[in-house]
Parts: C-alpha cells; sequence; structure tokens
C-alpha cells in the first residue's frame, strides 16, 4: 500500500481523523488542507524534498555541468512562475494579500533574475542558451501546469500549484547543516532558507489552508491533484539535471 492510500479521500474525512487524535487541541492543531495535500502527494514529496540533486548541491558535490543544466531549465521556467504569481495577485481576496504577492513578485524580477544572471556568468552559460534555451519536456509540462491552473481556476487553483513548488524548495533548503564552497551553490540555498522566505511561504500555505478548507468537496479534490500533479513534476525536474542528453519524452510522468 502507497503512503498516498493510507491517507483519507477527502479533506473532511483526513480532518476529523486529526481531530479525533488531538483531543483538546490548540488553535495550531487545527487540520490543515495543505497537510492533507502534501499527505497525499507522498512518496513524490518526500523524493523531492530528500532528491539527489537536493542533497548533492548541500553537500557541494554537484557537478557543475548538472547544476548549470538545472539552473538554465529553471531560468526558462522562471517567467512562467512569475505570470502564475502575477495571475494570483489579480485574483487575491484582499489589499494585504496583493501587497504581499506584489512584495514576492518583486523578489523573483529583481533579486532571484540577477541571481541567474551572475551564475550564468560563472558557469559559462551562453547568452542564447539563457534567452533561447532548449525546452526539456518535464519544463513544458510545469508551464503548461501553472498556466492551466491559472487560466481554467480560480484563486485556490492558483495556489495549489504555488504552494507546492515554493513549499518543497523551503523544506529542502533548510535541511542542510552546512553551506556548500561555490557561491552559487550556496546563494541558491540561503535564497531558499531564510525568514523572509519562511514567512511567505507560511502565509502562502495559510491562504491555500483556508481556500481549501471552504472549497467545495469537488473543488478540494481538484486543488488536491494540482498539487500532487506539481509535486511529482518537480521530482522529474531535478531528475533532468542528470540527464546529458536530455530528457527523453517518456521520462515526464503522465497527468490525470
Amino acid at each position: 500500500m502507497s503512503a498516498h492510500d493510507s491517507v483519507a479521500d477527502t479533506f473532511e474525512e483526513y480532518a476529523a481523523t486529526v481531530e479525533s487524535e488531538s483531543g483538546d487541541r490548540t488553535d495550531g492543531d487545527e487540520p490543515r488542507f495543505t497537510e492533507w495535500c502534501r499527505a497525499r502527494s507522498e512518496p513524490n514529496w518526500t523524493g523531492a524534498t530528500e532528491h539527489r540533486f537536493t542533497e548533492e548541491l548541500h553537500a557541494g558535490t554537484i557537478d557543475d555541468a548538472a547544476f548549470r543544466r538545472y539552473l538554465v531549465q529553471d531560468y526558462a521556467f522562471l517567467e512562467t512562475l512569475v505570470g502564475t504569481f502575477g495571475h494570483a495577485l489579480g485574483d487575491a481576496p484582499s489589499m494585504a494579500a496583493k501587497s504581499r504577492l506584489a512584495d514576492f513578485l518583486e523578489t523573483l524580477t529583481d533579486d532571484e533574475d540577477d541571481y541567474f544572471e551572475r551564475s550564468f556568468d560563472a558557469l559559462e552559460v551562453a547568452a542564447a542558451e539563457r534567452t533561447e534555451p532548449t525546452l526539456q519536456p518535464v519544463t513544458r509540462a510545469l508551464q503548461d501546469l501553472l498556466e492551466r491552473a491559472a487560466r481554467e481556476g480560480g484563486y485556490a487553483e492558483t495556489l495549489a500549484v504555488l504552494v507546492p513548488a515554493e513549499w518543497i524548495y523551503r523544506s529542502w533548503a533548510g535541511m542542510g547543516t552546512e553551506l556548500p564552497n561555490r557561491e552559487y551553490l550556496s546563494e541558491w540555498v540561503t535564497i531558499h532558507d531564510n525568514p523572509a522566505f519562511d514567512e511567505f511561504v507560511a502565509w502562502l500555505r495559510s491562504e491555500l489552508d483556508r481556500e481549501g478548507a471552504a472549497a467545495s468537496q469537488r473543488r478540494q479534490q481538484r486543488l488536491a491533484r494540482l498539487f500532487e500533479r506539481t509535486v511529482e513534476l518537480e521530482v522529474a525536474f531535478f531528475d533532468t539535471a542528470f540527464e546529458p542528453s536530455g530528457e527523453p519524452e517518456d521520462a515526464v510522468p503522465d497527468g490525470d
């Protein structure tokens, strides 16, 4: 039996189980929609957060060629990520939420974009590869997933793909005890392991917790599937770094 099979099929059932096990709980023990989604995404969640890529990155043993391949694909994905956060900003239910999302968009388009440019220089990535790279199938699959979630859904659907994308990075980045000695590796870790990013991911989760708990059961299932698919593709995205000749089409997991 897989980990997914051991998780309640519905959030209502999951919440009832959490409540019965916690007894006299505090507010901090309230069942969380994002925890249900994360549990349903196993074993891929562990596969992403404890991937060979993230472990070698933390240890500083990852080959430059592998990190270079990863970084080129990730930069190609950045524009789609920015667009999806922009869509979430437009759909956000309050000015406070819009402000939080706007602040993070500025980080993506300024600080993080600057990191890519400096790292590409250090890794001697050609100009054409920075602006017009050959996209791997998993990169295209991630782009399509985020774009469809934003285009065909609402605020909750957009959050359902953004939360796992950011939460996975916050999770693996905090697992190491020391920083790697190559600057472009250590900075990639610290970009995702700092109080500001931690606070943002916590806030992003709380937004999906609220939206998910209030959704109909049918919509909750859709949100969970989007979350799970994002996690599944993140594993495949890390796998691609170790494919020197490019990722074959059949290496990308099929969606539902």
